[in-house]
């Protein structure tokens, strides 16, 4: 396809409640919550890295876009023509104002409308499109069930940048699910589909559905969680990430834990249930010894940083550091990747970068394997 003018939405407040803890973004009183805590919205700035790749193509190219912090406002920073179509009626804007800017945008010409946000969002674009026209989801959700993301900012740049140089790309159809925030934060995991939405794909770019499956049996996971526990060390602080498995090396200790947060682990005993990063980093500031992060990846999508647990800031990350990074996974939800590696979407370019290659993963009790880890670059 020849890509002219390009649609942009932005859903400036997506994915501010994940570093607050609270697990989704849903509704102005929980933005409220997450700015009170200090949280930094991150669309935007997701949104200009992901613009940095068409930099070559300023030119020629036209963003169609709302305006404000709904797309006007990074498109001019990134150097680009805009033609602002509309505005939100409501700050914070809503849902309803994401749907009217991609249907002004669709009637206004554009090509192909990519837009920021998580599963709300990609919900949006369904109700305003439906499944024959072109969408590109760049992340900046809590947690991404659908299919219609890039696995990182860069990637969607990437997928852009090959439709404007005239590259040969798929558009197919992927389904778009969302959870029920709600039930989210009662710690129960419950997601519905809600259409499709006609993506342009290329390689390993482009994330596949969350697998909402139950990952393994109950044996593979408790070697897993004996394995992490036998190695459990005195004096030093963890910070273990959300998930089944992460969640069994807590009860393994007897420990109470959250399944969809983050809590905090010193000497065998639980120090804070379900935190926020600001009070990961404020904890790791005041702990005087060593600091270790227990976390698994999202099975079907391979995502171990940057869906479902943005408490884990670049500052945590950085504090902690690589080498005191303890992954696990059992082998079927390796095996499930397709050789796709395990994926680092921070929000850091430098950091996503650095931290890069192969890294352990424990699957079993005695048992590991050696995988890659990538920031979505090939």
């Amino acid at each position: 396809m020849e890509l002219k003018k390009l649609g942009l939405v932005i859903n400036p407040w997506a994915g501010i409640g994940g570093p607050a803890g609270l697990k989704g973004s849903d509704g102005a009183e929980t933005v409220r919550k997450a700015l009170e805590a200090g949280v930094e919205p991150r669309a935007q700035q997701r949104a200009a890295t992901a613009l940095e790749a068409l930099h070559e193509f300023r030119d020629q190219v036209e963003i169609l876009c709302f305006a404000g912090n709904m797309g006007e406002d990074t498109a001019r920073a990134a150097g680009f023509s805009v033609d602002v179509i509309g505005a939100a009626a409501a700050d914070p804007s809503t849902p309803e104002d994401s749907e009217r800017a991609a249907r002004e945008i669709r009637s206004a010409g554009a090509d192909l409308i990519v837009f920021v946000g998580g599963d709300g969002t990609a919900r949006n674009m369904v109700n305003a499109l439906g499944a024959d026209f072109p969408v590109l989801g760049i992340p900046a959700g809590v947690k991404m069930h659908s299919a219609c993301f890039a696995i990182s900012p860069r990637a969607a740049g990437e997928v852009l940048r090959r439709l404007l140089a005239a590259e040969l790309v798929d558009l197919r159809e992927h389904e778009v699910r969302d959870i029920d925030e709600k039930s989210f934060r009662e710690g129960r995991v419950s997601t519905r589909y809600y259409g499709e939405l006609l993506v342009p794909e290329e390689g390993h770019f482009v994330q596949a559905v969350k697998n909402a499956g139950r990952e393994v049996e109950e044996l593979a996971v408790a070697d897993i969680a004996a394995e992490v526990v036998e190695d459990i060390e005195p004096e030093t602080l963890y910070v273990v990430g959300p998930g089944s498995t992460t969640l069994a090396v807590l009860n393994e200790l007897g420990c109470e834990g959250t399944l969809l947060g983050v809590d905090l682990l010193l000497d065998g005993k639980l120090l804070a249930k379900d935190v926020s990063a600001r009070e990961i980093e404020a904890e790791l500031a005041d702990h005087q010894g060593p600091a270790k992060i227990i976390l698994t990846a999202i099975g079907g999508q391979g995502h171990l940083i940057g869906r479902g647990n943005q408490q884990f800031s670049p500052a945590v990350l950085r504090a902690v550091g690589r080498d005191n990074l303890i992954v696990v996974a059992t082998k079927t939800k390796v095996t499930e990747l397709g050789g796709r590696p395990l994926l680092v979407d921070s929000g850091d370019a430098e950091l996503d970068r650095d931290w890069s290659g192969f890294i352990p993963v424990i699957t079993g009790y005695r048992d590991a394997i050696l995988y890659p880890l990538s920031n979505g670059d090939l």
